[in-house]
């Protein structure tokens, strides 16, 4: 498996493939968990629990300074690579604006750590792998 630079979605068999690779290059991976939620608070709570910050997120729940947190972090990480892995992602009725809030801020991380420009010439490549979570028919079909 090859590990790309930006955003890819893949299905939840993938994963595995993807963690056996990063550990196999050596790259940091963090996994970010909302078990299934995709609101906006599941979706701080598990940058705040799972991702490097700098600076740290404080308690409100701003994407601009949830951006610049998680840039900074990745940053400060002195590594080339990472990888994010988001296996449980879906939208959630009520809450889809915050799920593509959610994809944007993980995008443009990815995008504007690759660039020397904004880096000081220091760019991260970050790949980003999130695998909708099955929806509850879905989840209670493959179980009977």
């Amino acid at each position: 498996m090859v590990i790309d630079r930006g955003l890819h979605e893949v299905s939840g068999a993938d994963i595995p493939g993807v963690l056996d690779e990063a550990a196999r290059q050596g790259v940091p991976v963090f996994t970010l968990s909302t078990a299934g939620r995709t609101d906006q608070e599941a979706f701080f709570g598990a940058v705040r629990e799972s991702l490097p910050l700098d600076p740290p997120l404080g308690p409100r729940m701003v994407w601009d300074a949830l951006s610049d947190s998680l840039w900074g972090g990745l940053h400060e990480l002195k590594s080339p690579r990472a990888v994010i892995v988001w296996p449980d992602a879906r939208p959630v009725a009520g809450a889809e604006g915050d799920f593509w809030i959610a994809l944007d801020v993980l995008r443009d991380v990815a995008e504007s750590l690759a660039e020397d420009r904004y880096t000081s010439g220091r760019p991260t490549r970050v790949s980003v792998y999130i695998a909708p979570a099955p929806s509850a028919g879905e989840a209670a079909s493959a179980e009977g």
